[in-house]
């Protein structure tokens, strides 16, 4: 079972962010606070549950969180600014979206930005660890596929809908045939010497 506090007596916001390898599409984040008496026994890092899960658990932890917020920074503002502090601020657009504001973040990872005067814990593979932040990816998640999904239907030669932007073989295969799109993040490596090899 995913522990329901870090310090208890805390309201506490759990965030994670999905999208940040990606080669395509923005970076999202969520930011959740769960009751303390919530229990659900198929809540768990995003990475380990199947797709069909993950859709299945969005509406629960949306109807029953005390608070919930997702974020995103696209691919521009993250050529700017670089892929980590575009994840940083989109925990930070999300944590803006809540309608209560928590005492104590717990971030999944090793490194944030402060928000403000609030104070956090960083915890690496937190989303296995602590409820809320597993809550947290599994919306930044789900959010983000959905979005991927739309974008699908304007460049399905890319295949965003299986893959959802990821550096896939086929992605950089895509990427080599017919060249990136707007929604390429072009501070990252699209092609490696290997698709090259492949299929040049």
């Amino acid at each position: 079972m995913l522990k329901p506090f870090h310090t208890e007596g805390l309201l506490e916001a759990g965030c994670d962010e999905a999208g940040r390898g990606c080669l395509a599409g923005p970076v999202f984040a969520a930011a959740v606070i769960l009751p303390s008496n919530f229990a659900n026994p198929v809540l768990d890092d995003s990475k380990k549950l199947s797709a069909k899960k993950r859709q299945l658990l969005r509406p629960v932890i949306e109807r029953e969180a005390l608070a919930w917020g997702v974020g995103l920074v696209d691919e521009k503002e993250i050529d700017q600014i670089n892929i980590l502090n575009a994840s940083f601020l989109a925990m930070h657009r999300a944590l803006d979206k809540l309608q209560r504001m928590p005492a104590h973040l717990l971030i999944d990872g090793n490194r944030f930005t402060p928000y403000g005067d609030i104070s956090h814990s960083c915890i690496v593979k937190g989303d296995g660890i602590y409820a809320s932040i597993a809550a947290a990816s599994i919306l930044a998640k789900t959010h983000r596929d959905e979005y991927m999904e739309m974008l699908h239907r304007e460049y399905p030669e890319y295949a965003w809908n299986r893959n959802m932007g990821y550096p896939t073989r086929a992605h950089r295969k895509a990427v080599l045939e017919h060249g990136p799109t707007i929604y390429h993040r072009r501070s990252f490596r699209l092609l490696d010497d290997q698709t090259r090899i492949d299929f040049s």
